[in-house]
């Protein structure tokens, strides 16, 4: 779901590992089940990842 995350993540060769620790999940699993849209990112965790990122949450989640 969250395609443009997934590539983001990808480009700037940010780990599974290193989102999930930002957002304090305990495993890959459940922050794959966020990026996949089955669970969804609170306003909260969006901007934790923004920020680790560095850029905004439109940047990120919006704009395709």
């Amino acid at each position: 779901m969250y395609n443009n995350l997934k590539s983001i993540r990808k480009n700037k060769n940010i780990s599974v590992k290193s989102l999930k620790e930002v957002l304090g999940l305990v495993t890959n699993a459940a922050y794959y089940k966020k990026e996949n849209g089955t669970v969804k990112f609170t306003l909260e965790e969006a901007k934790k990842i923004a920020d680790y990122i560095g850029l905004s949450i439109e940047e990120i989640f919006f704009n395709q």
